[in-house]
């Protein structure tokens, strides 16, 4: 080839083909490739072995070939062939070749014909052969056959798209010539991924095959249906040759007779055959390698970074090292401490952007779930007390209701015994939510722990006796916890303190009406987030919008960007409600409707606003209850009230239930402020931070306690094969780099041809990279090279050829044209 160095790039690339494939995998690298497309009985397996000069590939009707074959020949004195996955074994019958592959193809995919994209690399040394690396492809298929899958045709393509698709890769479109070219399959998918020509390369098979008195010329001076590359043509050995073994040096013969002999290729004889075809792929693979090379080295040394800092734990690895164990163990307990703190406390770099984990789901139980249930409970006591004393004069049932009564007609005084019964039933009702709170804490303090011990994954059994020690852990605090909160209760419940400094007291009370006086807090934001907000579609159907819920208005905006605002709904005499979930709807709904009957969005009575979990849904009724929008009162007070006209009372009593309500809504006010105090901090202390220091002061020992040492530190299957291949995937890229380094780049390649009009391709598929079609057609001979000639095609070529190569082409074909134009005078 003239180029110095450049005789060894092919050797290059299959040394890295085999240093990965060795491995399992590519390493996302697209290697410099030839691959081999076309349709079944298209004469791939033909062509391959005669450039091997020996049959070797299995042959038979329907898929035989059925996983790539990579096909690595090198020009050796000795004549033999290796598989990688039958290392230091050498093949030196070529029948045997065949059986391997045969039984290694059924080994990963069956014997029903099926396909799979693992592929087999085959090395064949011989001094018959020019150093050439190739992939033998399926043969595209469109019927199904026999026990072949159904999708059998989309499978197969699909594969084939694996490897052609790769911008590295050269395609070998082989097409019959007895076929009409127009529609030839190989031709379609390479165009389809090779729009500009640039990788693709058409041979011609079965040319004395063609009916008597046609040819093909026209396709072989690439006159008829022109390509970028051009085609090659070549004759294969028949059927009956096969059969009777043929020697394939004869059919070489033959081939070269052929050419000679035929009226219409004579003339291009040396560019025909399976020799010129061999050489030719060798120069376009050899120059191709040699682009390709700086962008590969790039990959790899980028891709060698990433790796050092997962491998530099491994480099020193000695599984049976006892102190190892030791070390390992307490390395992972320390971290899984650091893992957990990290995890309550929401610092580090392990913190979740996508969705709240740890610490800060238990704040958002602590300051939205568990102020809610207080709310909601707070909010049925005012009915209560309102029901109770309105009902005690018309029902008197018990002992306790007749002095209640009697105290109400007869005392000048504040009646005590109604006033503490009424404070204890609801004190009593705070037992709920407290101990619906510890178990919403428990179950993220249990999920906070299964998410840290996940970093134990490399030793099963270490991070099984892990999570089954602290879990026990926390339910045994689970227990203490809930009978702190339950005593926090009984404590109120003993004694009712009315010389509080915040209770309103007697003379107050008289004065005041706070049930349905609303809480003034500034107008601040409370909460912003995504809801759904559901219309019928005649009023424009369900939409997304983004919601800021302030302490006096509900406004949304069409994005998270806040510019463009939708609606604005003022919170003054507005309710919630729950909506039952649609027949196919999955979300979680709740409705907001104004108590006075008027429109709350355009002509809508109530708007519906959906989420896809409850718990966000609970959460939007916490922070509406906090912007003092409460749950409609309706249902509570159809089951519990009598209605209004059933009964009367004398305004003096009217006055003292006034004053027992606000008393009673005074004092339950202090004491869910004291417990909303208190239930946080007797968990942190009681369940997390014993947890903390459970997890870095006993951990260690009930570890050491639980069995023995050697089994608990066995290291899974998984993780010893992933620092396995991660160690070969490490010095497998160590050694391409330095394959890489040993071979000069400074060499001069053939620029790639240039375009030519190849509209003749069916589309198959849009491809937004392709060419405007020329309107000329193409020449009847060679057209002579002029400078206007050579600057369109210079425009049309793709922008990485450098000015410096297109300069110099410019210079060597004008002298072409020189000398061409002195011979054509002479």
């Amino acid at each position: 080839m003239g180029n110095r160095g450049m005789e060894d790039l092919i050797p290059l690339i299959n040394k890295l083909q085999d240093a990965f494939s060795s491995i399992g995998q590519s390493c996302n690298l697209d290697l410099p490739q030839i691959a081999v497309v076309g349709g079944q009985s298209a004469g791939k397996s033909s062509v391959l072995e005669n450039f091997v000069g020996r049959d070797f590939l299995p042959r038979g009707s329907g898929i035989v070939t059925r996983r790539p074959l990579i096909l690595q020949l090198v020009n050796n004195k000795a004549e033999y062939a290796e598989f990688l996955h039958c290392k230091g074994r050498k093949f030196v019958d070529f029948d045997e070749v065949r059986q391997e592959i045969e039984a290694e193809t059924d080994r990963i995919t069956g014997s029903n014909k099926g396909i799979s994209p693992i592929p087999i690399n085959l090395r064949v040394y011989s001094p018959h052969v020019l150093n050439l690396t190739l992939i033998d492809l399926p043969g595209m298929t469109k019927v199904a056959v026999g026990d072949q899958p159904p999708d059998i045709e989309h499978q197969i393509r699909d594969m084939i798209m694996q490897f052609i698709s790769r911008e590295s890769c050269l395609i070998l479109a082989v097409t019959p010539a007895n076929t009409d070219l127009a529609n030839s399959d190989a031709l379609k998918v390479a165009k389809e991924v090779d729009p500009q020509g640039l990788r693709t390369i058409g041979v011609i098979t079965k040319l004395d095959l063609m009916d008597e008195g046609t040819d093909a010329r026209d396709i072989l001076e690439n006159k008829l249906l022109p390509l970028r590359r051009g085609y090659i043509g070549v004759v294969n050995r028949s059927q009956k040759d096969i059969d009777g073994r043929k020697d394939i040096r004869a059919a070489l013969a033959a081939e070269r007779k052929f050419f000679l002999s035929h009226p219409s290729y004579r003339h291009m004889a040396e560019r025909m055959g399976t020799p010129h075809l061999q050489k030719a792929l060798n120069q376009q693979l050899t120059n191709h390698i040699r682009d390709t090379l700086p962008g590969l080295r790039s990959k790899l040394q980028s891709q060698l970074l990433s790796l050092e800092k997962e491998v530099e734990e491994y480099k020193n690895f000695r599984p049976d090292d006892p102190t190892r164990k030791t070390k390992a163990l307490l390395q992972m307990v320390q971290q899984f401490g650091v893992d957990f703190e990290k995890c309550i406390e929401g610092s580090g770099d392990q913190v979740d952007t996508a969705e709240l984990s740890g610490g800060a789901r238990i704040n958002r139980i602590f300051h939205e779930r568990f102020p809610f249930e207080l709310v909601k409970l707070f909010f049925w006591h005012l009915l209560f007390c309102f029901v109770f004393l309105l009902t005690v004069h018309l029902c008197p049932l018990t002992s306790c209701c007749l002095s209640v009564l009697c105290v109400l007609r007869t005392g000048l005084f504040t009646p005590d015994l109604a006033f503490e019964a009424m404070v204890k039933k609801q004190v009593i009702k705070l037992k709920e939510p407290c101990l619906k709170c510890i178990d919403l804490v428990i179950q993220e303090l249990i999920n906070t722990v299964r998410q840290c011990t996940n970093k134990l994954g490399s030793y099963p059994r270490l991070r099984e006796e892990t999570e089954r020690i602290v879990t026990t852990y926390v339910r045994e605090r689970e227990n203490k916890t809930k009978d702190q909160v339950l005593l926090l209760i009984d404590i109120e419940l003993s004694y009712i303190n009315t010389n509080h400094e915040d209770f309103i007291g007697f003379a107050n009370a008289q004065q005041r009406n706070i049930v349905n006086k609303k809480r003034a807090i500034p107008n601040q934001v409370i909460r912003k987030g995504w809801l759904t907000l559901n219309i019928s579609i005649m009023k424009g159907g369900s939409k997304e919008y983004w919601f800021i819920l302030t302490a006096e208005s509900l406004s949304w905006y069409k994005d998270e960007e806040e510019k463009e605002k939708k609606y604005m709904l003022p919170l003054d005499n507005l309710k919630l409600r729950d909506v039952e979930k649609g027949f196919m709807s999955t979300k979680h709904i709740f409705a907001i409707f104004n108590t006075e009957q008027r429109n709350v969005y355009k002509d809508l009575r109530q708007i519906e606003l959906a989420c896809d979990l409850q718990e966000d849904m609970d959460s939007w009724k916490a922070s509406f209850l906090r912007a003092g929008v409460y749950p409609e009162k309706d249902q509570v007070e159809s089951e519990e009230a009598a209605p209004a006209d059933t009964f009367s009372m004398d305004p003096q009593l009217e006055r003292q239930v006034e004053t027992i309500r606000n008393l009673v809504d005074s004092y339950i006010g202090i004491v869910n402020k004291t417990i909303r105090d208190l239930m946080p901090k007797t968990i942190m202390h009681l369940m997390i931070n014993g947890a903390k220091d459970f997890i870095h002061s006993e951990l260690l020992a009930y570890l050491y306690s639980s069995g023995d040492q050697n089994s608990l530190m066995e290291e899974s299957a998984d993780q010893a094969q992933r620092r396995d291949e991660m160690l070969r995937m490490y010095h497998a890229i160590k050694e391409a780099l330095s394959i890489i380094g040993d071979i000069s780049t400074s060499t001069v390649s053939t620029p790639a041809p240039p375009p030519v009009n190849d509209t003749w391709i069916p589309e198959t598929s849009p491809t937004p990279q392709r060419r405007p079609p020329t309107s000329a057609p193409p020449p009847s001979r060679p057209p002579v090279l002029s400078l206007p000639v050579l600057s369109a095609w210079f425009l049309l070529m793709p922008s990485h050829v450098s000015i410096c190569l297109m300069f110099s082409h410019l210079v060597l074909s004008s002298l072409f044209c020189l000398v061409s134009s002195c011979l054509f005078l002479s």
